[in-house]
């Protein structure tokens, strides 16, 4: 991208900057947090993975039945940001108010409502990108809110970790500091979404005929009737399912996993607070090297990446191992979600953006749920996390072969082996 960021670009991307304090929470302080309070009453370490990997589940779950809904609503002129706005406001005050309960279960529940805010405010927000810049500029964009959302989210993060590490030399008790940092983060959080809500103007959309609702329905289900035609989207959503659940997956269930194999949580934490460092210029680099290199070679590298990952993740013993894990997946993780997201809005129509991010969402959460689940289930049966790690690691091979079908397909439909030509018609 050789021109610098429009105003509009910048305020998309700083919303990136704001949430992304809610997902460095995620996959850091909370999961510590809530196990230490289930710790303290009874729990076992397995068990309190297997239950925080069922609340994330469930969040999921929510968001992707509402989400394809909704984008179709949204879709309509002048509704993406109301939308936007709502589901924004219930993640920011469900941030806030994570530092209310006081017994493991209350604390879950608001959890899973503060993350259904948080990922259905996504759903508006990256369909936004169709209203904010070009086709052309889109994978560096896409890039850039990452990369700043990564760099950005560290400051109430810093804070926050002085806050709950080094609380009790100043005098300031535990609670008293997990309760600041909640609310700093949504403070965060809130305050630079401001300049996108009063910026954003909505440029594609449906002309609304009749009950908006009804005709929304409509859509979506000529919509979904479309992807049997569009093997280039929906063979990308298959590949996408796949691998995007080990990234997922990994960025929400690692702080768990790390403190399972017995790495203090200072360790952790701070290991995790590295990966955004890493992730900010790598996620940039990647951004320019769409102009010399095709975005579905450099999605397909992070994908084995990512493999490579998982496996290293299954001789995960000492703090060192877990530091160079964490740098190697900042290296690729924001690259594979940004280029993502990028190539996906590039191949869909405009003026349904909403509505096949809402489709994307299924995809990107159903993945989400299978993941976590999986990950809670196999901990709980074989009491190892390392059972779901295997299980991830497969998922990133699936979906690594589902891709370069799609490449293929978008590529050279004609020129593909017989079982590429019958799949893509849907013969298999």
């Amino acid at each position: 991208m050789k021109k610098k960021l429009t105003k509009l670009e910048k305020y998309w991307v700083l919303y990136d900057v704001g949430n992304s304090a809610f997902t460095l929470l995620v996959s850091t302080i909370i999961p510590i947090y809530f196990k230490n309070m289930a710790q303290n009453m009874g729990v076992s370490a397995s068990d309190s993975t297997a239950y925080l990997s069922y609340a994330i589940s469930i969040s999921t779950i929510i968001v992707a039945i509402l989400g394809p809904i909704l984008g179709a609503v949204a879709d309509n002129k002048n509704h993406k940001k109301p939308l936007f706005t709502f589901f924004m406001m219930i993640g920011v005050l469900g941030c806030a108010a994570l530092s209310i309960p006081k017994t493991w279960l209350m604390f879950l529940i608001i959890f899973v409502i503060a993350k259904v805010g948080f990922s259905g405010s996504l759903i508006f927000y990256d369909s936004m990108m169709v209203d904010v810049t070009t086709d052309e500029r889109m994978d560096g964009v896409s890039s850039h809110g990452y990369a700043w959302g990564y760099i950005g989210s560290c400051v109430p993060f810093v804070i926050s970790l002085l806050l709950v590490l080094g609380g009790d030399k100043v005098g300031i008790s535990t609670p008293a500091a997990m309760t600041a940092a909640f609310f700093l983060n949504a403070a965060w959080w809130g305050l630079v979404t401001i300049p996108l809500l009063k910026n954003y103007e909505q440029k594609y959309y449906v002309e609304n005929q009749g009950s908006m609702v009804k005709e929304s329905f409509a859509r979506l289900g000529r919509s979904v009737a479309e992807l049997k035609d569009n093997k280039k989207v929906a063979l990308f959503l298959l590949a996408f399912f796949f691998y995007i659940d080990g990234v997922y997956t990994i960025i929400e269930m690692a702080t768990s996993y790390g403190k399972d194999v017995g790495i203090s949580d200072a360790n952790l934490l701070l290991a995790l607070l590295l990966t955004q460092v890493v992730a900010f210029p790598c996620a940039i680099l990647f951004g320019k090297m769409t102009q010399k290199f095709e975005t579905g070679k450099l999605i397909s590298v992070c994908i084995i990446a990512y493999f490579a990952v998982a496996v290293y993740a299954l001789q995960l013993d000492a703090a060192w191992k877990f530091w160079m894990m964490a740098t190697f997946v900042g290296v690729f993780q924001g690259a594979i979600q940004a280029l993502s997201r990028s190539y996906y809005a590039k191949i869909i129509p405009k003026e349904k953006s909403s509505e096949y991010f809402g489709i994307f969402d299924i995809f990107g959460k159903g993945a989400s749920f299978m993941g976590t689940m999986l990950m809670g289930i196999s901990t709980q049966i074989f009491d190892t996390s390392k059972a779901g790690v295997v299980v991830i690691a497969a998922m990133f091979v699936v979906g690594f072969v589902f891709f370069q079908v799609q490449r293929r397909t978008e590529e050279d439909q004609n020129g593909l082996p017989s079982f590429y030509r019958r799949f893509t018609k849907g013969d298999i």
